[in-house]
């Protein structure tokens, strides 16, 4: 391509407060509309703001885990618009002097080389309530039960330069305020969503061209597919001899395209000032020494401890670290079977896939980490062979009992018994003989046939291991 795409990201995390910023209301999900939304809330006049102390709490804990500058001062401001569901006539939030300042992310891209990417900023602010257009005809409906709903919005430097790095960003960012326990990042409520902008510059151009943001995606495949969208209109639009002209656009999923929306403000339209209802937010040295005594180990940090300690590849450790729920998961099972190795292949492997094939997250498994590591254990110690215990698994996840339970209700216990083995290899020889004598006139691909054959004799339950020793006996016999 003769372009270069430029990305930056705005990420609104909505933080797992229990009541909003600026008031006492709940901020618990799925309400009936406006039953959540308090007088402060709905701006009735008189009413005053109360900083929720939870909030800067949070705000701190994200800043320090990303290696930024927490400002020891901090400023709420006024941002002014019109919106029907803004009841103030402005959101409250942060500009010129928001809490958290630079910091970076590394991601991960595709050809395994790491990538940094700044964060230019994280600012405190209020969200705004939510416009209902189903079912109202010709009318729209409000609902401030989310107004006042306290928001991070993560600002990213333009660093990414594809949908594959903004999405892997994305990612990073998402794993790390569930690490953190911030934001439950429920994307289907809204709890985490983004803004992409998005612009396209002839290759070796220093200077950015003119950039359109997309608003509000709420999933990892809509922004990719949001991005390459707008990326590839903008092309089409200079090389016909147009100007891309800053804007809003909305991404329709079910036409796969994004349509203008609204011209783009600058930030002098919002003609912000500090809030006068709020004084300015002063933290100490001791205060964010108390909260880095708080971070957990963070995913990066896990990630390397996993290949130093259980040495796992970089691939596995990275898979197994990329949600705190899973490097639980895994950690509960690999002290189990003392066997990290094996643990973290049966978890990356048949448990990712059934989590994947059924659409669900490890926290819904069937199978909890104790009994699946009660299913590994039995691999370990050769009752039942790798193919049996997918079997089991399976019977495991349809609720038929523990490892041990099943194994025993269906028989499956491998054949150790080396005679019983040795008995099923010659009968197996004796069946092929002329595939014997070109196994042992070299042709080495034979051995499958004939440890397959002896499988199939045994219903799968001989021992692999001691069948290829077997085999191998014979032939030097």
């Amino acid at each position: 391509m003769n372009y270069e795409a430029v990305i930056g990201l705005e990420i609104h995390v909505q933080l797992a407060t229990k009541s909003k910023i600026f008031s006492g209301a709940s901020t618990a999900y799925g309400a009936e509309p406006n039953t959540q939304a308090c007088a402060v809330d709905v701006a009735l006049p008189g009413v005053l703001p109360v900083l929720n102390k939870e909030a800067v709490h949070m705000a701190t804990k994200f800043g320090l885990a990303i290696d930024a500058e927490v400002a020891h001062r901090s400023v709420f401001a006024r941002k002014n618009y019109f919106y029907p569901d803004l009841p103030k006539g402005y959101q409250i939030s942060q500009f010129e002097l928001p809490i958290v300042g630079k910091g970076h992310i590394d991601i991960e891209l595709e050809d395994g080389e790491t990538k940094r990417i700044g964060v230019t900023r994280a600012h405190l602010e209020e969200d705004a309530g939510k416009s209902l257009h189903e079912d109202f005809a010709g009318m729209t409906g409000i609902d401030l039960n989310r107004a006042g709903t306290p928001l991070l919005e993560v600002v990213s430097e333009p660093d990414m330069r594809s949908a594959a790095e903004a999405v892997a960003y994305m990612k990073k960012l998402h794993s790390l305020v569930r690490y953190l326990e911030i934001c439950d990042g429920n994307m289907q409520e809204g709890s985490f969503r983004c803004d992409a902008n998005v612009s396209v510059r002839p290759r070796g151009q220093q200077e950015f061209g003119t950039r359109a943001e997309i608003k509000n995606i709420n999933s990892f495949r809509f922004v990719e597919r949001a991005i390459n969208h707008e990326i590839e209109r903008q092309i089409d639009l200079i090389e016909d001899g147009g100007e891309v002209v800053q804007e809003t656009r909305l991404y329709d999923a079910n036409k796969d395209e994004t349509r203008s929306m609204r011209s783009k403000e600058e930030a002098n339209d919002y003609r912000y000032f500090p809030d006068p209802d709020l004084l300015p937010v002063v933290i100490d040295d001791k205060y964010l020494d108390e909260v880095r005594g708080e971070l957990p180990e963070l995913p990066d940090q896990k990630k390397q401890r996993y290949m130093d300690e259980f040495d796992l590849s970089a691939y596995d450790a990275g898979v197994l670290t990329g949600s705190r729920e899973l490097a639980d998961y895994f950690e509960t099972v690999a002290a189990k079977t003392g066997d990290a190795k094996l643990s973290a292949n049966w978890v990356t492997g048949e448990l990712a896939a059934r989590l994947n094939k059924e659409e669900v997250e490890i926290t819904d498994s069937k199978v909890s980490a104790e009994e699946y590591a009660g299913l590994i254990s039995r691999i370990k110690d050769n009752t039942i062979s790798g193919k049996i215990a997918k079997e089991v698994f399976d019977a495991m996840w349809n609720g038929e009992g523990s490892a041990d339970e099943v194994i025993e209700s269906k028989g499956l216990k491998q054949i150790t018994d080396t005679g019983a083995i040795e008995a099923m290899v010659d009968e197996v020889i004796a069946n092929n003989p002329e595939q014997f004598e070109q196994l042992k006139g070299g042709k080495d691909k034979l051995m499958g046939f004939f440890v397959g054959q002896v499988m199939k004799a045994s219903k799968g339950k001989a021992n692999p291991a001691q069948v290829n020793e077997l085999m191998r006996k014979k032939l030097n016999s």
